[in-house]
């Protein structure tokens, strides 16, 4: 998988596509991006894309650290995202 920065266009679509409908998620996914739009990369983004496949409550146990990723959703890139939305705000 590429480590390639997202162009703005790409970066656009992902924003669209991690909306949620549990405000919890939400604002993890807001933070992430804050935090990090200036510098994600195609791999991450391959991470994130995969997290927001999940349900809400089950995205919600895996932000909170009640879970880990398993199965197919235990890739490198997946483990990588989820570390950097867990990180406490400033």
């Amino acid at each position: 998988m590429q480590d390639e920065r997202l162009d703005e266009r790409s970066l656009s679509k992902l924003r669209w596509r991690c909306r949620r409908g549990l405000l919890e998620n939400d604002l993890f996914v807001e933070r992430f991006f804050r935090r990090h739009e200036e510098t994600l990369t195609t791999r991450q983004a391959a991470g994130l894309l995969a997290l927001m496949d999940l349900p809400d409550n089950d995205l919600l146990d895996l932000l909170l650290a009640r879970k880990e990723p398993d199965g197919e959703l235990a890739a490198p890139e997946v483990h990588e995202v989820l570390h950097l939305m867990r990180m406490p705000p400033n």
